[in-house]
């Protein structure tokens, strides 16, 4: 008895190892391709830098970088390296959402809406010209004394600023009081005819006139009037409140006919000169007010766009705009910097985030997201800039969701993916091509994925194709005809309605039709015709067409 069950134990240790031994041969076998991470199983690995170099074991990629795993739900190599399954438009991209949170990737909605935006720049003060004042000498004549006023020194109106002699004075003084008093004997008098009277005001008005050309202010002739006394000195008296900015004179100093002696400046009032790129003038009008802040004094100012038209400076490149604002307490001085605001407000439109948009001098393209991790690269036309906002006007409609940050190493993957697409392509991809232009947003479409997906409407003996935005063709049910004037004008200027496009099988670029026959650039084989970009690919293609047509 005691014998049976020792045999019976044996006999199910034996079976506990066996099945434990077998379990480890099986997962050690399928480890490479079965293992499961998160509810996932592996693939493959590839290469991050080169995703048609793939691995069936974890390890490091020639590039120097970690082998990445390729989950059974991600696809085929072959679609693994172009980025995308072949229904996507080419260049399209899967991005596991691992990998957004690891690269940052941030997603938002296209909306329209009107635009308040504030354009920023720098202004630098400068002196009203209107209200600069130089004096100048009007004879030859000495300085013979001075007053306690430099450059920089505040000084108010019919302040005496310096005194000064000329030759002609004592003449001309002694010509003013003759005429003076012989005036006042005249008017004295009832006798006296009234055209003597007159011929004698008229004398006067010359002599006054005198010492008016010699420099004297008219409040130093009323006071020889008043007085009836001889002056030595002609004193040079400030004509308004202001600062002195040039002083040229010295005591004994001799000067001539016509030379500067002071210059004066009014700063109750100053400019300011902003500086404006050409594309953003246009949103700057005479009249606007705008906000001047002064920096690191926390002061807010208000200023007006001058009439004056914008001056362009050869040696920034950049539009001069004008403004004038009150400067109470002085608190702006000539050449000092400032901070100018200007409100714009633009009609509705759609904008995205600058980042969201990849320009490479000769297209801009944006990520749309395609959900479940495919973001499909769209070229675009851009419109105004203003801050971190750029206006979108063909390419996107409301209510898709773009890829607003992340957007290069996206573009980085895209790039990538589509290089190594060209390997699998040829076989795959139909040789031509034919898009045609959606009426309504203008956006180009793929004729046979249109078809298929019954995005297509006949309108007066012709077929129109609409994009994957399904309101596209409900706005053109509504109403065709005004969409027909604009698509055949966007069309006219752009390009036909339905292109021919062929894929070379030696590089992989797009390459049109008419452009290729028309230069020769064409080869029949095996009942098929293929096309190519240049010489060197057909070179290629004839010299060994088989490693070229399959995967």
């Amino acid at each position: 008895m005691r014998m049976k069950r020792f045999l019976f134990g044996v006999v199910i240790l034996l079976l506990l190892i066996c099945t434990f031994t077998a379990g480890s041969l099986f997962s050690k076998r399928d480890g490479g391709k079965d293992v499961n991470q998160g509810g996932r199983r592996i693939l493959f690995y590839a290469d991050p830098m080169n995703p048609a170099h793939t691995s069936d074991k974890p390890g490091i990629a020639p590039c120097g970088m970690n082998m990445e795993p390729v989950y059974v739900d991600e696809g085929t190599p072959q679609q693994m390296a172009r980025g995308a399954s072949s229904a996507m438009p080419p260049g399209t991209v899967r991005v596991s959402p691992e990998k957004q949170q690891v690269i940052g990737v941030k997603t938002a909605v296209v909306e329209k809406a009107a635009v308040h935006r504030v354009m920023r720049t720098v202004g630098r003060v400068a002196t009203d010209e209107t209200r600069v004042y130089r004096l100048n000498a009007a004879v030859d004549g000495w300085i013979r004394e001075t007053y306690g006023n430099s450059t920089g020194s505040l000084v108010n109106k019919d302040e005496r600023l310096a005194s000064y002699y000329a030759p002609e004075l004592l003449s001309a003084e002694q010509a003013y009081i003759y005429a003076l008093s012989s005036l006042d004997r005249f008017q004295a008098s009832s006798k006296e005819i009234p055209a003597q009277i007159n011929q004698t005001s008229i004398n006067f008005q010359q002599y006054v006139d005198s010492l008016s050309n010699l420099g004297m202010s008219d409040l130093q002739i009323e006071e020889i009037a008043r007085t009836k006394q001889y002056t030595k000195n002609i004193y040079i008296t400030a004509p308004a409140t202001g600062f002195i900015i040039a002083r040229n004179v010295s005591v004994g100093q001799r000067f001539e006919k016509g030379a500067e002696l002071y210059r004066i400046a009014d700063l109750s009032r100053v400019w300011v000169l902003a500086d404006f790129f050409r594309n953003e003038t246009e949103y700057v009008k005479p009249g606007m007010k705008v906000r001047v802040i002064v920096p690191h004094q926390k002061k807010e100012l208000q200023a007006i766009v001058s009439n004056v038209l914008p001056q362009f400076d050869a040696t920034s490149r950049t539009l001069k705009v004008r403004l004038e604002m009150e400067n109470h307490g002085y608190l702006l001085k000539p050449d000092m910097f400032v901070d100018v605001e200007f409100p714009v407000q633009l009609p509705a439109a759609i904008t995205v985030p600058v980042d969201a948009v990849i320009c490479s001098g000769l297209r801009n393209t944006v990520f749309v997201d395609r959900g479940n991790g495919f973001f499909e690269p769209r070229q675009v036309e851009t419109g105004w800039r203003l801050d971190s906002q750029m206006e979108i006007t063909r390419g996107l409609m409301e209510g898709e969701r773009i890829v607003v940050s992340g957007t290069f190493l996206i573009d980085s993957e895209s790039r990538m993916k589509a290089a190594a697409a060209g390997m699998y392509a040829a076989a795959d991809a139909p040789q031509t091509t034919q898009r045609a232009m959606d009426p309504v947003c203008g956006m180009e479409v793929d004729i046979a994925s249109a078809t298929a997906a019954g995005r297509m409407l006949e309108y007066r003996g012709k077929t129109y194709y609409f994009c994957k935005m399904n309101e596209c063709k409900v706005s053109f049910q509504k109403g065709p005809e005004q969409y027909l004037s604009e698509s055949r004008m966007k069309a006219a200027a752009d390009a036909p309605q339905t292109p021919q496009r062929a894929m070379d099988p030696v590089c992989g670029m797009e390459v049109d039709i008419t452009s290729a026959t028309a230069a020769g650039r064409m080869l029949e084989y095996r009942g098929k015709t293929y096309y190519f970009c240049r010489n060197e690919c057909k070179v290629s293609f004839q010299n060994g067409p088989e490693q070229y047509l399959k995967e």
